[in-house]
């Protein structure tokens, strides 16, 4: 299966497959429906003042007019890939059923800086498709790159938590929340946030294998990326 490219190209612009409802008012887990859309859920309001403030003072110490309120509205937002703190007020407006979805993978990667390369994290050699639990926004107004202004679309990202035992050795700080299993999978498309919630945590130790090093090579990149970063 495709999945985006590694850590060392734009995430926040490639589209991906995920796995979400039809539309708001479908409560089942049968009525889900696969969709592309965009890696990078927006970006709190004061992440963007703070960057909208610090251009419009590089703006000012030239002395070139600013309009802040255009500047603002303006600003890049390249989109928060991961979410982990989900008692934040800016997250838990997506954290009802409608907002949550099932982002498909095979491996992911996390950087090892000791080696300077990939580490690609699966369940066995033959990589069998698991699901990251995602959130997602429907038809989000924002600018991505300033070359192409404000956009109208779709976007998502998944869920991080602790690290077990095998991704904590390379990447100490967060694993992704990784579904195993269709109850927990339809636990998470259909359950109230106090149950869900229980999703958010790392797998048990020994879970996951060591599937390849540095960037991941196959037949399948001869038609486009395919490893999850």
């Amino acid at each position: 299966m495709s999945e985006p490219p590694g850590p060392h190209t734009s995430l926040e612009f490639y589209p991906w497959i995920i796995v979400r409802f039809r539309c708001t008012k479908c409560r089942r887990y049968g009525d889900a429906r696969l969709a592309m859309t965009r890696w990078g859920m927006p970006s709190s309001k004061k992440a963007l003042l703070d960057a909208a403030t610090k251009r419009a003072d590089k703006l000012r110490a030239k002395n070139k007019p600013v309009d802040f309120d255009l500047l603002l509205r303006m600003e890049p937002d390249g989109g928060t890939t991961n979410v982990r703190n989900t008692s934040s007020s800016h997250w838990k407006r997506w954290l009802g059923v409608e907002s949550r979805c099932l982002v498909p993978f095979n491996s992911f990667s996390e950087f090892d800086w000791g080696t300077k390369q990939d580490v690609w994290f699966a369940f066995g050699e033959e990589r069998p498709t698991a699901f990251f639990a995602g959130i997602w926004a429907r038809q989000w107004t924002s600018v991505r790159k300033i070359k192409t202004g404000e956009e109208t679309i779709d976007l998502y990202a998944f869920l991080t938590t602790d690290p077990n035992a095998e991704v904590g050795a390379i990447h100490p700080k967060a694993m992704p929340v990784i579904l195993t299993t269709p109850e927990e999978c339809e636990t998470w498309m259909t359950a109230p946030w106090e149950q869900a919630r229980a999703l958010q945590r790392p797998l048990p130790d020994g879970s996951l294998d060591i599937v390849a090093r540095g960037r991941k090579q196959d037949a399948a990149e001869q038609s486009g990326p395919n490893s999850f970063a």
